[in-house]
């Protein structure tokens, strides 16, 4: 089974006398929700950290008042809309090549100053593209904005500021939009963990709670059991993995 996988690759870390990282990125996030609360009790009932890649144009102080009673929510900034702008022929983009490349990085100032307004010390300063893709052009323009980050999905890129990505997205976006096969979510975060091992970095899961059904509920309830009771894993903070890479 593949969550033997997982801890065959937890005991391996163990072995080698290192931690396996762990860290977790939500995306969508704009008002309070039956489904954010699901998560959010969740990963407060394993400790597991949790950073909320939240839509600035579309959020509003109900959301930050929500969270002031939650000690492991952080929030970063998803674009600024999360309206693509591309072709009907291309991939999504809200941060391509298809704007005034002024404007788009205009829009990302605003979405950083609002939810540094409404989320103070919680937020992050790192950047969410939606979609997970944005120009390399814009890319350069972010550590001017005050963004010490750049997550998307994916291996890590050399960009300036740092990656700090994701690399296990618990959903079938091209086949059923449900949750992916229990198997190959643990086989996938298995095979991550043992390349950190060799290389470096950390493993990022990537979840959207509004669109979570029961699978991907089981395999997070899973995973956080897992790597709770195991010494070799240790859930991150966003914040702390953006000060060791961006000081």
């Amino acid at each position: 089974m593949s969550l033997e996988k997982l801890v065959a690759a937890l005991d391996e870390c163990s072995r080698r006398g290192i931690k396996a990282d762990l860290w977790l990125r939500d995306d969508d996030a704009v008002e309070p929700t039956q489904a954010l609360d699901m998560l959010l009790d969740l990963c407060g009932s394993f400790s597991v950290p949790v950073t909320l890649a939240v839509i600035p144009e579309m959020t509003t102080d109900k959301l930050a008042t929500h969270l002031d009673v939650s000690d492991i929510a952080e929030i970063a900034v998803h674009g600024w809309s999360h309206v693509n702008y591309a072709g009907a022929k291309e991939k999504k983009q809200e941060l391509g090549s298809h704007r005034d490349p002024d404007i788009v990085l205009d829009e990302l100032q605003s979405g950083l100053d609002k939810l540094h307004d409404l989320h103070g010390g919680r937020l992050v300063p790192m950047l969410v593209p939606p979609w997970n893709r944005i120009d390399a052009g814009i890319v350069k323009g972010l550590a001017d904005l005050g963004y010490r980050a750049l997550s998307v999905y994916g291996p890590e890129k050399n960009t300036v500021p740092p990656c700090v990505n994701t690399h296990v997205d618990v959903i079938d976006w091209h086949g059923s939009r449900g949750g992916r096969d229990d198997d190959i979510l643990f086989a996938e975060t298995a095979a991550r963990i043992l390349r950190t091992a060799e290389e470096g970095g950390e493993t990022g899961i990537l979840t959207h709670h509004l669109v979570h059904d029961d699978n991907v509920w089981r395999f997070l309830r899973r995973l956080f059991e897992i790597t709770a009771g195991h010494p070799a894993a240790r859930w991150r903070s966003s914040k702390d993995l953006v000060d060791e890479i961006s000081p």
